[in-house]
């Protein structure tokens, strides 16, 4: 793991969270950074969500603190008064203008930060800034509730004669839907783009990776996903070495984006679901969608029972129109359903294939275009139910 240029980063405890882990973190860069953002399409969303949204896209930001074991949504005036003061508090510790630094927080809704605890916490995280793979694994800690493990990608790749280093983390296990959810997420980077492109990228990487995930299907109020570049490396990016570096970026978002629900609440199975032959990617993605929101395609996947109707007459509800008589699937590469006629198929080894992997790959043919979307979710298990029954209690 590689911390790009221009960035120091800190991971620290100040008690948000009950256990002994990170709870606040830091990513300061050495000047002025271009910062591009995504957020939640939810209508209630959190104070350092409206924060953000004020602040980017801009190439002039210095920090972003992250809070968690606390969401600050639902919260008020009190709410975005305190988002303001962390911004301050940054401000005053590490040496930057307060108006250049975002805020993300996640955690449980509708209770006020403690700031006795917040303006600690980010002190100590200010005095404990550093550039190494240390100091990023604590920040990657730090944004975490629910995650049984941080999530973090990092790259290095030659662009234009130059070594540039992409790095992202992120967060989410739960309250994970499209157009984002419980998600928080930073890519950062030393190369150097505009204000313009680092926006174009990074909404086309969200829409083909943490807009392309499902747990539950439920939007949260916080997502924020941010790109940062401190073009400390190379010319300013364009062409072909910026499609490049937009083509790496979504790999790394798609990869990230995967691991949320690999890690849902509670979840036995990635669900990896690919939809082809459709008229265009958009019809593609609402079959996706409308197969990985199904509880019975879910629970299916969790008994390790390869029941292709509840797949096929999914897709058969997502209103997108195609020919019945042309539709195909395959469950882990086994054949059950081909042009519109159940296939012969040893159910037992369909079914051993998904017990002895943790992976469920569903691939779906609607027909003969060339549109094509794919889409990931979990399982839902007794597990799930039990977690999010006794959240708050």
């Amino acid at each position: 793991m590689h911390v790009p240029k221009g960035f120091r980063l800190a991971g620290v405890h100040c008690g948000l969270k009950t256990s002994s882990t990170e709870d606040i973190s830091l990513i300061v860069s050495d000047g002025p950074v271009v910062a591009a953002g995504v957020y939640t399409q939810n209508l209630i969303c959190a104070a350092p969500v409206e924060i953000c949204r004020e602040r980017t896209t801009s190439n002039s930001i210095r920090a972003v603190v992250t809070n968690s074991g606390n969401a600050n949504a639902c919260t008020g005036k009190q709410g975005m008064d305190d988002a303001i003061r962390m911004t301050e508090l940054v401000a005053g510790a590490c040496d930057v203008p307060a108006e250049s630094v975002l805020v993300m927080s996640t955690g449980i809704i509708g209770e006020f930060l403690p700031m006795d605890k917040v303006t600690s916490g980010i002190n100590d995280a200010a005095s404990q800034l550093n550039n190494n793979e240390d100091s990023l694994h604590a920040a990657s800690r730090g944004i975490t509730t629910t995650d049984k493990t941080p999530k973090l990608v990092s790259r290095q790749v030659e662009i234009n004669g130059e070594v540039v280093t992409i790095t992202a983390m992120a967060k989410g296990a739960g309250m994970i839907g499209p157009r984002m959810a419980t998600l928080l997420g930073v890519v950062f980077t030393d190369a150097a783009l505009n204000e313009t492109d680092a926006a174009t990228l990074l909404t086309a990487s969200v829409d083909s990776s943490f807009n392309s995930i499902s747990v539950e299907g439920h939007t949260s109020t916080n997502d924020t996903v941010l790109l940062l570049a401190s073009g400390l490396v190379g010319e300013p990016l364009e062409g072909p070495a910026l499609q490049q570096f937009s083509d790496i970026v979504a790999e790394l978002c798609i990869e990230l984006a995967k691991m949320i629900p690999a890690d849902g609440e509670g979840a036995s199975h990635l669900i990896e679901i690919e939809v082809t032959g459709c008229q265009s990617a958009a019809d593609a993605k609402i079959i996706a969608e409308t197969v990985a929101s199904s509880n019975l395609v879910k629970t299916a996947v969790t008994g390790n029972d390869p029941n292709w109707g509840r797949i096929v007459s999914a897709a058969g509800y997502a209103g997108i129109e195609f020919d019945v008589s042309k539709v195909s699937l395959k469950i882990n590469g086994n054949s059950v359903y081909e042009n519109g006629t159940p296939a012969e198929f040893d159910a037992a080894v369909v079914s051993r294939s998904m017990a002895e992997s943790t992976e469920c790959l569903i691939q779906l043919s609607v027909g003969d275009g060339s549109g094509m979307a794919t889409f990931w979710t979990s399982d839902l298990t007794c597990q799930y139910v039990t977690f999010n029954s006794e959240y708050t209690t």
